[in-house]
């Protein structure tokens, strides 16, 4: 283990709840804020309206470059 001293300093009954808890928070407050910030996320997660954006393919003549 690479930190194997820090155990000396800090418990691991205390060390590793408060890791674990800092890590839930932290991906709770993202997952807060792409839902406040961004539209698409609402629309998913509520089962938006199902649009499919059609891909526009260029012609093969604009496609090639001319030399």
């Amino acid at each position: 283990m690479i930190y194997s001293k820090m155990w000396c300093v800090v418990k691991p009954s205390v060390g590793i709840p408060v890791f674990i808890a800092a890590v839930a928070i932290a991906s709770f407050s993202v997952h807060l804020a792409l839902t406040l910030n961004t539209t698409w996320v609402k629309g998913f997660l509520n089962g938006g309206s199902k649009v499919v954006a059609a891909a526009t393919v260029a012609p093969a003549a604009e496609a090639t470059v001319k030399k």
